[in-house]
């Protein structure tokens, strides 16, 4: 078989719920989601390895566990220097040797290195007066596997509010955005003269759309990262999917995701590449509430499902995201599964298909889930899968039994991280038997100790071993930094 062409399409901030083929109940029909998940394959367990932005991104591209980076909680701004580590295999760069183009059009939020006047390189917004917008930008996407690069250095509401090529801002910003609040937000920042918040989304989708066309002309075959700007904040939908939704400017934001995920659709179809071409769709994590909850509940709309939590929690809300794959030459339409999956394993999965033997170190978390897709295995694909939420709390699941390792959301949602008070009384880790309580409202941790030890044993050698495949024990990154890993003695990780 003639070797796929990858669209990996990934959204920001879109919850589990505002898919209508994983959501009977949505408030709006995503038409081409649901066709997507028709003509392919739906996940119902899916899940980012992290439950905010920057680690779910890395987690994607190296098929590594994003708590294994410098990057111990929280995410990266739009002058942080990368987190991405130097020589480290990332899928582009693993599909570029067995002879791929390769191309990331939309949102990178892994860092950059942005240089300042006196040759110095960036590291937070407080230097953004002294950035050289005019130099070339180093240890970016075409440094890290990726022939070309059109898009934004981090989450659209966060500066600078430029386009980048390559290495090169398109525009020196000249005037500084004083910044926008609700569901607008945005934060004040230099922003380009050829900048529009508004129009980001439609001029990516722009993009893939040429990319798409020129690269069916010829015969290698191709990968587009396509990391999309929405739905997250700013929540900007353009005049024409403006009350679309019936509920409010979210939900019609999640239409025109929808829509944009259609038009790559139709240009893979009228290109002739579509029967031949892996269409991945997945979100990086659960919604935001800066959706407005209580004004979508209104309408009967539930952007985290049945499920508890919101983005940054480790409540499977923050976590368990929309996942759909569509191949025709290889994967038979109208089919769901259950299978727990996590978004750490494509590259696994693409080394499987292009024949790429990974090296020991490389990818030390990622499983591949082709037999799922092609339906040639049976039984669990992973051993067990580690979440993580934005103040760096874990938690373990293994089939029917999660265990997390706080008392707390370790999020945003009540008990919140960071407010003692809100959990006092409370046991300092959770279990929650899935299977009947999808809900996560009974922690079962007091009688079921024998389940508690033997999930923090291997949430411990997953840990201590640098990697849950298996392989030689490698090296975690930044080790020391992890306050979070409270049953560990230091020094052991």
């Amino acid at each position: 078989m003639k070797r796929p062409n990858v669209v990996y399409i990934f959204a920001d901030d879109m919850g589990y719920g505002d898919v209508s083929c994983l959501n009977e109940k949505a408030a709006f029909r995503t038409v081409h989601l649901d066709r997507l998940a028709a003509e392919g394959l739906r996940f119902t367990d899916a899940h980012a390895s992290s439950s905010v932005c920057t680690p779910s991104r890395y987690s994607v591209l190296t098929g590594r566990y994003n708590w294994r980076s410098v990057l111990k909680r929280g995410v990266t701004g739009g002058y942080s220097r990368p987190i991405l580590e130097k020589g480290r295999l990332t899928v582009p760069a693993l599909l570029r040797e067995k002879g791929y183009r390769t191309a990331c059009v939309g949102k990178w939020h892994l860092g950059l290195e942005w240089r300042l006047k006196d040759g110095g390189v960036a590291a937070t917004y407080q230097d953004e007066e002294e950035v050289d917008f005019g130099a070339p930008i180093t240890d970016g996407p075409t440094e890290h596997g990726f022939d070309r690069f059109f898009g934004i250095s981090a989450s659209l509401d966060m500066p600078p509010y430029v386009y980048i090529e390559n290495d090169r801002a398109t525009a020196v910003p000249t005037r500084r955005f004083e910044g926008a609040d609700g569901k607008a937000f945005m934060r004040p920042g230099r922003i380009g003269d050829d900048f529009r918040p508004e129009e980001v989304l439609p001029a990516l989708t722009d993009r893939v759309e040429r990319l798409v066309a020129e690269y069916a002309q010829g015969d290698a075959p191709f990968f587009i990262y396509f990391p999309l700007p929405a739905p997250h904040t700013p929540i900007l939908p353009t005049e024409a999917f403006q009350g679309r939704s019936g509920t409010n400017a979210y939900g019609d934001f999640c239409l025109q995701v929808d829509d944009t995920v259609g038009r790559v659709m139709a240009a893979l179809e009228r290109h002739g590449v579509d029967e031949n071409t892996i269409v991945v769709f997945a979100a990086d994590n659960g919604c935001s509430p800066m959706a407005d909850f209580d004004e979508l509940a209104a309408f009967g709309h539930r952007p985290s499902h049945v499920f508890r939590g919101m983005k940054a929690d480790i409540f499977e809300g923050g976590h368990r995201i929309p996942l759909l794959v569509r191949w025709p030459d290889a994967i038979r339409g109208g089919r769901e599964t259950g299978e727990t999956v996590c978004l750490v394993d494509l590259m696994a999965t693409l080394a499987e298909i292009v024949g790429y033997v990974l090296p020991p170190d490389a990818a030390e978390d990622s499983v591949s889930n082709l037999p799922l897709w092609t339906e040639t295995g049976a039984g669990p694909v992973r051993e067990a899968t580690v979440h993580h939420s934005v103040n760096g709390s874990f938690s373990i699941r293994q089939g029917r039994w999660k265990l997390e390792m706080c008392p707390d959301s370790g999020g945003w949602s009540f008990p919140r991280s960071g407010r003692p008070e809100e959990s006092a009384g409370l046991p300092p880790i959770q279990l929650y038997d899935l299977s009947r309580d999808i809900g996560e409202r009974e922690n079962v941790q007091a009688e079921h100790p024998d389940v508690v030890a033997r999930l923090t044993a291997l949430l411990t050698r997953y840990v201590r071993e640098g990697r849950s495949t298996p392989g030689p024990a490698q090296p975690n990154t930044g080790a020391r930094h992890w306050p979070q890993l409270n049953w560990l003695a230091e020094g052991d990780v």
